[in-house]
């Protein structure tokens, strides 16, 4: 059983053991873009971590998105890769927002394979308003009045199914918060983070995320609140700068947090970005067109261009002849 106490007991060594760093995180893991699943030795509290590095650069690099609008991105990336692996079958999950504010839209959709792909729509004039005399605006300032979603896709002949939250907060991970606590019932504590590093050849963008839940008491685990008291005390000293910085393991961030009790890494999940846009998949929406609409689609040269909005890919097709 986890030991009780008060919040102010809690503490947190600045270095790792390096004996244990060796045998806490599988040998064949990666050192980045991966997410995975830990446990605090004998706690009713399950987590999951995310570092993002290139994947998460090439998603937000695909498009010339402002350093605001780049930033909410990256958090929902970081945001859709924590819930989506706690998925126990083959599938989706597609963490989206959107309002009326100067970004009207942001969706990432994860799959069980650890693929990641994501995109904003926004409106640069207000965007550049919002981020006057801000460092960077957040999700409510950017998002304004509106709905965060997520959504799990069983794929197949499975029913889609999603919770729908209102927009409250200046951070995806509260809004997250706000859903698990409404749509779930289960105590839940994200911190995300986003941001750049000059790795010597210019600055390259980095995400991650930290999540804890609480496992409800029952007869076998008896009141778990003390334990989740002190879990959100230990949580809650987690620096952004520790999650996205590259030089930072994954399991010397967790030991600094839980060193006390002691921390698992089981075998992490790599994540790479990746869309699943294809010739044949845009030539089956063109042709849900009637002759017309593809008809006006058709520029001087003869061609049909369609540009992925999540890639930003370009695919030429001939016009109907």
């Amino acid at each position: 059983m986890p030991r009780s106490g008060p919040a102010r007991n809690c503490r947190r060594e600045p270095l790792c053991s390096p004996a244990m760093t060796e045998t806490i995180l599988p040998p064949a893991a990666p050192a980045d873009d991966l997410v995975a699943t830990f446990q605090i030795e004998g706690w009713p509290v399950r987590g999951r971590i995310v570092r993002l590095g290139a994947a998460v650069h090439e998603i937000l690099t695909r498009h010339a998105y402002p350093e605001a609008v780049a930033n909410l991105l990256g958090e929902a990336c970081a945001l859709a890769a924590l819930v989506g692996s706690s998925l126990k079958f083959d599938g989706r999950l597609i963490v989206q927002a959107q309002g009326d504010g100067p970004v009207s839209f942001v969706v990432v959709d994860y799959d069980t394979a650890g693929s990641l792909r994501g995109y904003c729509r926004y409106d640069e004039g207000r965007v550049a308003a919002a981020s006057d005399g801000f460092v960077r605006p957040g999700a409510k300032s950017l998002l304004g009045d509106g709905v965060f979603i997520m959504t799990v896709d069983p794929g197949g002949d499975m029913d889609r199914y999603q919770g729908v939250t209102a927009i409250e907060g200046e951070t995806l991970a509260l809004c997250a918060e706000q859903y698990f606590a409404q749509s779930e019932q289960t105590p839940t504590r994200l911190r995300l983070a986003v941001g750049q590093v000059d790795d010597g050849e210019g600055p390259t963008w980095r995400a991650g995320g930290l999540l804890i839940q609480n496992i409800a008491g029952d007869a076998t685990r008896g009141d778990t609140l003390d334990a989740w008291v002190r879990a959100q005390a230990l949580f809650e000293t987690t620096g952004e700068d520790e999650l996205i910085d590259p030089l930072l393991p994954t399991e010397t961030l967790l030991w600094r947090l839980f060193n006390e009790d002691g921390v698992r890494l089981f075998e992490p999940k790599p994540l790479t970005a990746f869309c699943r846009c294809s010739l044949e998949r845009i030539t089956g929406v063109l042709e849900s067109f009637s002759p017309e609409e593809r008809a006006a689609m058709v520029e001087d040269d003869g061609r049909v261009r369609v540009t992925c909005e999540y890639c930003s890919r370009v695919y030429e097709l001939d016009g109907p002849g």
